[in-house]
């Protein structure tokens, strides 16, 4: 994350303010997207996340028990420009089929 400039928490807002979601390259992932850089240089920050269980959250007023996605970051990049939506990104079939592999 210090390649590409960005911090702990800006991953974080990242997951819970997205811009655009879209489904991850990898199987069962998400992948979620936020604006950055300037108008001039435009960029855009993806993090890649899967939804690992629910974790219990607790109100001590009400003694209501909530449940909260819990989420596993795999990969937080930047992306120079804007990203075309919707498209799947072009990956090789010999890397996509080293994907599968390591799935199973």
């Amino acid at each position: 994350m210090g390649y590409y400039r960005i911090s702990e928490s800006l991953v974080k807002r990242v997951v819970r303010f997205p811009k655009r979601v879209e489904k991850g390259i990898a199987p069962g992932t998400t992948a979620c997207m936020q604006l950055a850089g300037s108008k001039k240089h435009p960029t855009e920050i993806w993090v890649m996340f899967q939804e690992v269980g629910k974790e219990p959250t607790s109100n001590p007023q009400f003694s209501i028990i909530n449940y909260q996605q819990k989420k596993k970051i795999i990969t937080a990049w930047r992306y120079p420009g804007i990203s075309p939506i919707g498209e799947p990104i072009p990956i090789p079939d010999d890397i996509l089929a080293e994907i599968e592999l390591a799935q199973d």
